[in-house]
């Protein structure tokens, strides 16, 4: 009989070991997923929540500048593609603090958030500045913290630049793409955002506007001014709602 119970606790023991070696895999490959790509699913046992940030330089064709901190659109298709094909993942929440970079890339990306099934909230954390405006308005709800900031400018370029009517043209056309995309998936109309382009007043030495906090949901861009738990719950509703209708 002791023989017996000692076997049972030897064997409790053996599972309790096994149980939490598993556990430590779990964080151990979930926090290599973050550090290589700044992504992880958060899983509260009711629904399983798939969190992306867009950090840095938004990365075209071409790498970013070496050192410095960049967001591959060519890592993010195929991630966006994954979570809508996905029946595990519920929701999509988007934390954002990027200095902008490539027109074709961020486009491509806030094409994608947007035209996801799934609910998807984005935080404006720090700044979503240049193209980083499309990607923040692109989610299905916005929050921005009290000191983000958002960077509303003309399309640059950088280079050799042909002085012709067909340059100035090109550049009409993609910021057209641009305040098109941002008029169609927030509150601020296109005429608006033109203006807050076009500022003298606002940015030393150059043209443009910068938001900070409030004034960036008094503009229509974001919906409401919030955190961290404003944003998960907002998102956490939005999953429960959609999961009613399917009922």
């Amino acid at each position: 009989m002791q023989l017996k119970n000692r076997t049972l606790q030897e064997n409790n023991k053996n599972t309790d070991t096994d149980s939490k070696s598993e556990q430590e895999e779990k964080e151990e490959h979930r926090s290599d997923r973050i550090k290589e790509t700044g992504q992880a699913t958060l899983d509260d046992g009711k629904c399983k929540i798939h969190l992306m940030t867009i950090i840095g330089e938004i990365e075209g064709h071409e790498n970013a500048v070496s050192g410095g901190k960049a967001t591959k659109y060519d890592h993010l298709l195929p991630e966006l593609a994954a979570i809508e094909d996905s029946s595990e993942v519920d929701g999509v929440l988007i934390l954002l603090n990027t200095a902008g970079g490539d027109i074709d890339a961020g486009l491509a990306i806030a094409e994608m958030i947007a035209s996801l099934s799934k609910p998807t909230v984005s935080l404006v954390l720090g700044g979503s500045h240049s193209i980083g405006v499309p990607l923040a308005v692109a989610s299905d709800y916005s929050f921005i913290v009290p000191t983000g900031t958002m960077l509303v400018h003309p399309v640059r370029m950088t280079g050799m630049i042909i002085g012709a009517p067909q340059t100035y043209e090109y550049f009409k056309r993609m910021q057209d793409r641009i305040t098109g995309f941002i008029a169609s998936h927030s509150r601020a109309s296109q005429e608006k955002l033109e203006q807050m382009m076009m500022n003298t007043g606002e940015l030393t030495k150059d043209l443009g506007t910068i938001l900070i906090g409030e004034t960036a949901v008094k503009e229509g861009l974001i919906d409401e001014v919030g955190g961290i738990r404003e944003a998960l719950k907002k998102l956490h509703e939005m999953i429960d709602d959609r999961k009613k209708g399917k009922d």
